[in-house]
């Protein structure tokens, strides 16, 4: 069964279990996926503050000054954060402030210190303070304010967004517990001797990054030989996995036995991508587990789960840039083409090798200019872009 880019990402998400909620402290919270709408207990700022050090007044009575006619000032005490001034500022008057420090009343504007002289009890305005470096209450958000939404990943600024809002912990959504396995009588652990034709299992170290980088939980699994009964004894003793990712073992050759598997003893919703790179990848499911297999191919493996994958168990959208082409991007007709490519400023050029065997390639491009069926694009043209970094 020959299935879109878009229908294997459905059916992917349609096999993945529902997601339970957990409520997590801040400090473990980091990559995970937000449950609920978190909504501000407290403004920020809390009360309406200077954005640097300097002196509070009225900005009134500062219009004139420059270095040519400075202002005088006469200094009547300070404010600064955790020690508010308790007066009130009156004309020709200033307070010394530091920044978040809370704006004493009757003040309006500040100047910053570069542009101030002492002068005894006095201070000298060598230019006129400013509004605009005034924070205002609850510029930021407000008590009561839905600032983060259901749905999002818990990046660090998100996280400390949270933390700024008054939650110690948050709901999240259960990180996917995901087994990773590789197949194939070729496949080495790195660090071990290699002869020929064998390869190292680079795909599973880069699916368990990338895993990471989702918030999934992953757990590499020992490599699985070729042999129908070594890969199902490896598949019936996989416990505690919401899914399994294969790679290799999925096309049509006379030992890839994933697909045999699934197809005479498991389930099979479709085993071909209308993609390039990556068009033999399936989905199925063995003994209620969903298992997507993965290309054995390097690039390939990388750039299905990317593209696939990744969106599947994380919820959120294939993020796309708009670029414009500094080389042509061809088509195919009846695939979708994920070229590999290197961005510089605007555009995007195409990387020179787009063989599915050469990982470097991934490495050194970090993006993929996404030609859908049917189409090309010529110099100067707009392009989709993927970035893998």
């Amino acid at each position: 069964m020959f299935v879109s880019v878009e229908e294997a990402r459905t059916l992917l998400s349609a096999l993945l279990p529902e997601r339970e909620t957990e409520h997590v402290p801040l400090a473990l919270a980091y990559g995970r996926t937000l449950a609920a709408d978190l909504i501000a207990k407290v403004s920020h700022p809390s009360a309406t503050e200077s954005a640097l050090d300097g002196i509070a007044c009225r900005g009134a009575d500062t219009l004139l000054a420059s270095r040519d006619t400075p202002v005088r000032l006469r200094l009547v005490g300070e404010s600064r954060a955790g020690q508010a001034f308790a007066g009130e500022v009156g004309a020709g008057e200033a307070v010394r402030i530091y920044t978040g420090a809370p704006l004493p009343d009757g003040a309006d504007a500040i100047c910053p210190v570069e542009q101030l002289q002492d002068a005894g009890d006095d201070i000298v305005l060598l230019r006129p303070a400013l509004s605009s470096d005034v924070r205002h209450e609850g510029g930021d958000f407000r008590a009561g304010e839905t600032v983060l939404r259901a749905g999002v990943r818990l990046t660090p600024s998100r996280v400390a967004l949270a933390a700024a809002l008054g939650h110690a912990e948050v709901p999240t959504l259960r990180p996917l517990k995901v087994a990773v396995m590789s197949t194939g009588d070729e496949v080495v652990e790195p660090g071990q001797p290699l002869t020929a034709g064998q390869v190292y299992n680079s795909n599973a170290y880069g699916l368990l990054g990338m895993l990471q980088e989702a918030g999934c939980q992953a757990a590499l699994l020992p490599a699985a030989p070729d042999s129908p009964e070594a890969l199902e004894l490896a598949l019936t003793s996989i416990g505690g996995a919401d899914v399994l990712l294969t790679s290799g073992g999925v096309s049509m050759g006379k030992y890839d036995f994933v697909r045999d598997l699934l197809i005479e003893g498991g389930q099979v919703s479709f085993w071909k991508v209308r993609m390039r790179p990556g068009g033999p990848a399936m989905l199925g499911g063995w003994r209620g587990l969903p298992v997507f297999g993965l290309p054995g191919n390097p690039v390939s493996s990388l750039v299905v789960f990317h593209v696939i994958v990744r969106p599947a168990l994380t919820g959120q959208p294939l993020s796309t840039l708009r670029l414009r082409a500094g080389t042509p991007f061809r088509g195919l007709a009846d695939k979708t083409a994920f070229w590999r490519a290197e961005v510089r400023g605007a555009e995007v050029f195409d990387y020179a090798k787009q063989g599915s065997g050469v990982l470097r390639s991934l490495s050194e491009a970090g993006a993929l200019v996404v030609m859908p069926e049917g189409s090309s694009a010529e110099v100067g043209d707009e392009v989709d872009v993927v970035l893998m970094g």
